[in-house]
């Protein structure tokens, strides 16, 4: 009997602290620091902006109520133009190819090099 209660007060302890606490953010603010960012025309905050001006929710996704992030990696070159653009992730409905769309949009300053980067598209209704 005393190890039941043992038991229960070492579980209520554990819960308690917090161990298995989730803590959920917008999705603005999970997207953390993006590499590529330093060679978009006013940094970050423009880039995530710009792609949220462009997204045209796709039909599909909309009617079957599609939320979640699709990843778009390319290849940045010398002269800031994209190159090698693909989905790595999609969450499906036509999202992928909107997210790809929006990407290639994108105009870069020249880096001076080549070099591979892979770019975050929230998609929320």
């Amino acid at each position: 009997m005393k190890l039941k209660h043992i038991l229960a007060g070492a579980l209520l302890a554990f819960f308690s602290t917090g161990a298995f606490a989730q803590t959920t953010k917008p999705a603005a603010t999970q997207v953390g620091k993006l590499p590529v960012a330093e060679h978009y025309a006013g940094g970050q905050d423009s880039l995530v902006a710009q792609l949220q001006r462009s997204i045209q929710y796709p039909a599909l996704a909309k009617r079957n109520r599609m939320q979640g992030q699709c990843i778009i990696g390319f290849t940045l070159t010398e002269d800031g133009a994209i190159t090698n653009a693909k989905i790595l992730k999609e969450i499906g409905g036509g999202t992928g190819q909107e997210a790809l769309r929006v990407v290639k949009l994108l105009k870069f300053k020249a880096p001076g090099y080549s070099q591979q980067y892979s770019v975050p598209v929230s998609f929320k209704l």
